[in-house]
């Protein structure tokens, strides 16, 4: 997976790639999924979500240029293997989930894997998680209509947000990085997302 998806479609951070080898992904999909793991698509994970793509999870993450340091708020837990390959390049991730069934099976994963760092929390992923704000980095896995005021709030400066926005069926990847009172924005690769549900996203499915 990690030759044939991400270094031969120009994946180059070596820390990356490094996670992306170390965890397995067939830990993280629905059971009797496994042998489609390492596919270079998308999978059901239920509750109409999915595991994204191998590609898209590393081309997000490397976006957000994780050194070691950083706290990082995750919106959009799905599975959890966002947030592992995340755990591995991070101090402390914050991961949001508005479905609590699949919040629960996610935890569940993630303790099995030995993740210490983690801690997933049920809520509006749209309004972030300003409990523990500031954040260095924050990855949205699900499309938005527009970039959430409330997640730029919580960039600590320097911080840097990655995120799908357009509408249902087509988003580009969006990256902002801060600067003081500055949001530097920048449009990256095409994209399909579920929804970014919430107060700050899609309020509902008439809309997307």
């Amino acid at each position: 997976m990690v030759a044939r998806q991400l270094e031969a479609r120009g994946i180059r951070d070596v820390r990356v790639l490094d996670a992306m080898r170390r965890v397995a992904r067939d830990a993280f999909v629905t059971p009797g999924d496994e042998g489609r793991a390492y596919a270079d698509q998308a999978l059901p994970i239920g509750e109409g979500q999915t595991i994204s793509q191998p590609f898209m999870v590393a081309i997000m993450t490397e976006a957000i240029g994780l050194t070691g340091p950083e706290r990082v708020l995750e919106i959009g837990t799905g599975s959890g293997y966002q947030t592992a390959i995340l755990a591995e390049l991070a101090r402390e991730v914050i991961s949001i989930e508005r479905l609590p069934a699949l919040a629960e099976r996610a935890r569940e994963r993630l303790a099995a894997q030995g993740y210490t760092n983690v801690h997933v929390v049920v809520g509006d992923g749209s309004l972030g998680y300003p409990a523990l704000a500031p954040y260095d980095a924050i990855l949205v896995a699900a499309g938005a209509p527009r970039v959430p005021a409330s997640l730029k709030a919580q960039l600590a400066d320097g911080g840097r947000l990655a995120i799908p926005v357009g509408p249902h069926g087509h988003q580009d990847l969006t990256l902002i990085r801060r600067e003081g009172d500055e949001f530097l924005e920048t449009a990256r690769e095409s994209c399909v997302f579920v929804p970014l549900v919430g107060a700050e996203g899609w309020t509902g499915p008439q809309q997307y």
